[in-house]
């Protein structure tokens, strides 16, 4: 479980592809903390850490987790946002994040104002129940509030500690994105899906 407030970025170091599989070497501050068999937030998806080398750690996606994020879209040398699992003694932050992706999400404006950052994202619009108007979701592992929700798009607001310190700052118009959707809402709605069987 995680908060979706991001703890460093890493970059990617290494691709390497195994029948449907891809592992990935990350390459971090938080790197040589890690243990193996540790679960980390890579842009919201949450991945077993699998090896260790100094300030880089191997992680490896299965076709599940490729076709449902972004990961299939990832290049050496791409900034990822991380997050070490909760501690229970600590203080949520930003929300109940599983690094579960629902599904992914494509930029579609970004304005630039004086001090902040706005982007326009698409959904797929079958998740639209699953978006209220000043909740939350996880946006490659960043928890953020969302407005101005329609059946397939909303906005995000960014300020720049957040800008500065994740993968927000590479984020453009066309970019594919993680979206995992308030866990809340995901009970919520299959609570009313069960009552109309």
């Amino acid at each position: 479980m995680f908060t979706g407030i991001i703890e460093t970025t890493g970059i990617i170091d290494e691709i390497t592809e195994t029948g449907s599989n891809k592992t990935f070497w990350i390459n971090s501050p938080v790197s040589k903390e890690l243990k193996a068999d540790q679960s980390v937030s890579h842009n919201g998806v949450c991945l077993t850490v699998e090896e260790l080398n100094g300030n880089k750690h191997r992680v490896t996606a299965i076709r599940e987790t490729l076709e449902k994020s972004n990961l299939n879209y990832w290049e050496k040398g791409d900034l990822v946002n991380l997050e070490r699992c909760l501690v229970y003694n600590g203080r949520l932050d930003g929300h109940l994040v599983q690094g579960h992706v629902d599904s992914t999400g494509i930029c579609t404006q970004v304005v630039t104002l004086n001090g902040s950052w706005v982007y326009q994202l698409q959904f797929p619009e079958e998740f639209g129940g699953l978006i209220v108007e000043k909740g939350s979701i996880s946006l490659n592992g960043i928890s953020l509030t969302v407005f101005e929700v329609t059946n397939n798009s909303f906005k995000v607001a960014i300020i720049p500690y957040t800008y500065e310190h994740t993968n927000m700052q590479h984020t453009k118009e066309g970019s594919v994105v993680n979206l995992e959707y308030d866990i809340i809402g995901k009970y919520v709605q299959r609570t009313q899906q069960l009552k109309k069987t």
